[in-house]
């Protein structure tokens, strides 16, 4: 057996197999060594239903039966029941304020329930409690009895060829794998013993050098893969963990270190505008007095600029610190340079958004912020193109066709190109492009910017801006070819949201609150997680509120004297323009919308945001929405209201109430999110190992240490040809580019 090997020719599989396999990624033998277990069961610590008492947190393996939706006699509440079975009885179990749980789970279920046993005697029943399906092949391996086919071996010991990681005691630990419909747990843990049986690690080379791994007590790749697959305790799986986390993010670390020294070689436009001129700008144009942090970001980016090296800089901040007005700065600063042996025109500039509502927005803002000093500036989006000013009004703009706008980007007389993904079509060229400035585009790599260049031989400046929170650690990792600014100061006048949890039965309170804030002329935000009313047959979402329905409700019988809209992603880019031009005018009161939203949406009016089913929108993004009603000096409100009452959820939406930025959010939830609900691979490009590592600032920064002294003496890594290997395919893989 080989890495390369197909799994479909290593193993005989059946067809629903290789579908689910296909699914999570694994076609090789060398995938499905890599595909690494989220957790890990410990057998004996289940206990039996006949042996349970009031007021113990229990877990129970059993299956599920009778499972049904009721209201509660007394706070007329829905309520989930049904009745767990094991060998020696049975126990009722209810979930209170979750009546799509019923629904969730057929009878017959297998399944891991963990709770508290409430109730009195006689009437015992498990209260909420967290559920888990389980493959009833899966139930005998909780017991004391070895795995099958596993050996012995004792961790302090040199690993034997195909050595498996058990142990004869009584608590066995398995892995539990990420798993797809036709694979289960157990099916991995079989395929993966008979592959590390094979001989197969004895061909496999570590990337890592052994004085790292001698340095930083870590094991070899081959010992690694056998404890995390099957390890004799927890340290086994926590030590293998640690490398493969270590290795990640060193990684990572590595191809950023690589680009940023190839950066430093790399040469574009000097940018050179007077620096009286900027100061005099910064004074006219600023819609208020800049903060400190606003000021350092500014001469960090002008002085960069100056020095005609590449500039590669992450702006970060918090929603309404100012970010546009630094980037209105820095795009002055390069129309008011010449190009390079030129006495007329000016260097360009593009800014990219990521929806065509962000990029109108910002249209729109540096019209305002070039008002008093009046330049073209262009507009380009899927929908349509537009200039300012407009020949016929010089304080309006003008719709144009694409042509035109084009041929005037292309010999330059537009200095200021703002849209969305369309500035990078083939068709769209550029004289003297010096800088580009992209919103929430978290990843922006030199191909980018070349594609946006096209033959110009300079590169152009990089300012990428982004105002979703990011942990410190995830900042150093993922942006590691960056320069980080942050803008943590509020521009003066700005209040502090206020956040409430709205309980079960408050939400007649808040009502009446956001009825104060609009007699006062203040609007708000409904935000709702879905558009239309799900098939009741698909039971797992009937609770989650839609858009549509939601604003009929809140018209009939809440706020029948006030003007509402609805918003969302199916609708054209013609009605979403009307909606939100409507409400801007405050034609609208309250705007119903699914996350749309989030990012940039710019009424200052608008106040008070009301979010639905808040437990189905990440903290980050519950940060970033609650950022929309943070656009004035009025006093913003934040009302959550989730649709179940767990613990985890409380906790969650407990630090958004708490935490006083978003960088202490973001931080926050790092370290509430456990394993495998990360989603890192998905928005970062991490694995959730490598996310775990990001709560450890130490292992974060001692990788980012060691990749920083290989590059500075090997730049190519053409000493290191294992590790050039393993950072090609990762970016590859990944594309970071």
């Amino acid at each position: 057996m080989k890495p390369g090997d197909l799994i479909t020719t290593a193993f005989r599989l059946t067809d629903t197999q290789q579908s689910a396999l296909r699914r999570l990624g694994i076609t090789t033998v060398r995938e499905l060594l890599f595909h690494f277990p989220f957790r890990y069961e410990v057998g004996g610590g289940e206990a039996s239903i006949a042996g349970l008492a009031s007021g113990a947190e229990a877990t129970i393996i059993g299956t599920l039966e009778k499972l049904e939706t009721k209201k509660s006699w007394e706070r007329k509440i829905p309520v989930s029941e049904g009745i767990i079975k094991d060998a020696t009885g049975k126990i009722k179990v209810r979930w209170f304020n979750q009546p799509y749980i019923a629904k969730m789970y057929q009878n017959g279920t297998t399944v891991k329930a963990v709770g508290k046993v409430s109730g009195s005697a006689g009437k015992e029943y498990l209260a909420n409690p967290e559920l888990e399906r389980v493959s009833p092949t899966d139930i005998g391996l909780f017991a004391s009895q070895k795995p099958p086919h596993s050996r012995e071996m004792n961790r302090n010991q040199p690993l034997r060829e195909g050595a498996s990681a058990s142990s004869n005691s009584s608590a066995k630990i398995f892995a539990m794998y990420p798993e797809s419909r036709g694979v289960t747990s157990l099916w991995f843990r079989h395929a993966l013993e008979r592959v590390l049986g094979s001989g197969i690690l004895d061909g496999l080379k570590d990337p890592l050098p052994p004085e790292m791994l001698k340095q930083y007590n870590l094991p070899t790749l081959k010992t690694a893969l056998v404890w995390i697959h099957t390890p004799h305790t927890t340290k086994d799986a926590e030590a293998a963990r640690k490398r493969f986390a270590f290795e990640e993010v060193f990684l990572i670390q590595l191809g950023c270190a690589k680009d940023k020294a190839a950066q430093t070689h790399e040469k574009s436009f000097v940018v050179d505008a007077p620096e009286e001129a900027v100061d005099e700008y910064i004074k006219e144009a600023f819609p208020f007095e800049a903060t400190r942090t606003q000021k350092r970001a500014v001469d960090a980016i002008l002085a960069d600029m100056r020095s005609g090296s590449l500039m590669s800089r992450l702006l970060e901040g918090d929603v309404g610190s100012g970010k546009t007005a630094v980037a209105a700065t820095a795009a002055y600063a390069a129309v008011r340079t010449r190009p390079q042996g030129q006495n007329f025109g000016t260097l360009q500039v593009a800014y990219m958004a990521p929806t065509e509502i962000l990029a109108k927005q910002h249209f729109e803002s540096f019209i305002k912020y070039f008002e008093q000093f009046p330049i073209n500036i262009g507009l380009i989006t899927g929908s349509g193109c537009y200039k300012f000013p407009s020949k016929v009004r010089r304080d309006q703009p003008t719709n144009i066709s694409r042509t035109q706008l084009l041929k005037w980007v292309a010999n330059g007389e537009i200095p200021v190109l703002i849209g969305t993904h369309a500035l990078i079509q083939k068709a769209v060229q550029f004289k003297h492009l010096a800088l580009v400035i992209i919103d929430e585009q978290h990843r922006f790599g030199k191909s980018q910017r070349r594609a946006l260049v096209k033959k110009q031989l300079q590169l152009p400046h990089l300012l990428s801006m982004t105002a979703t929170p990011i942990p410190r650690t995830l900042a150093l990792t993922i942006y590691g070819d960056l320069d980080l600014t942050l803008l943590d100061e509020m521009p003066p006048g700005r209040k502090r949201v206020i956040t409430e949890i709205v309980k079960p039965g408050a939400r007649g309170e808040a009502y009446q609150k956001i009825r104060r804030e609009i007699k006062s002329g203040r609007q708000v935000y409904v935000i709702c997680p879905r558009i239309e009313e799900p098939d009741p047959e698909k039971a797992f979402a009937l609770q989650a509120k839609s858009v549509k329905e939601e604003a009929k409700r809140l018209k009939i019988e809440v706020f029948p004297e006030y003007e509402i809209g609805i918003l969302h992603s199916k609708m054209k880019p013609k009605e979403k323009d009307e909606v939100m031009a409507r409400f801007a005018a405050h034609e609208t009161n309250i705007l119903v919308a699914t996350s749309v939203v989030e990012v940039g949406v710019n009424v200052e009016n608008a106040t008070v945001i009301f979010i639905e089913g808040a437990e189905r929108f990440g903290l980050s993004q519950l940060h970033q929405l609650r950022g929309r009603v943070v656009r004035s000096t009025h006093q913003a409100y934040c009302y959550v209201c989730p649709e179940t009452r767990g613990e985890k959820t409380l906790a969650r939406l407990n630090a958004l109430t708490k935490a006083k930025n978003g960088f202490e959010l973001a931080e926050m939830d790092l370290e509430q999110r456990g394993p495998g609900t990360l989603a890192g691979s998905k928005q970062w490009g991490i694995s959730d190992i490598g996310m775990e590592a990001l709560k450890n600032l130490k292992l974060v920064e001692a990788a980012r240490s060691e990749a920083q002294k290989i590059i500075e003496h090997d730049v190519e890594l053409k000493k290191h040809p294992l590790l050039q290997a393993a950072v090609a395919e990762r970016t590859s893989e990944h594309h970071f580019e």
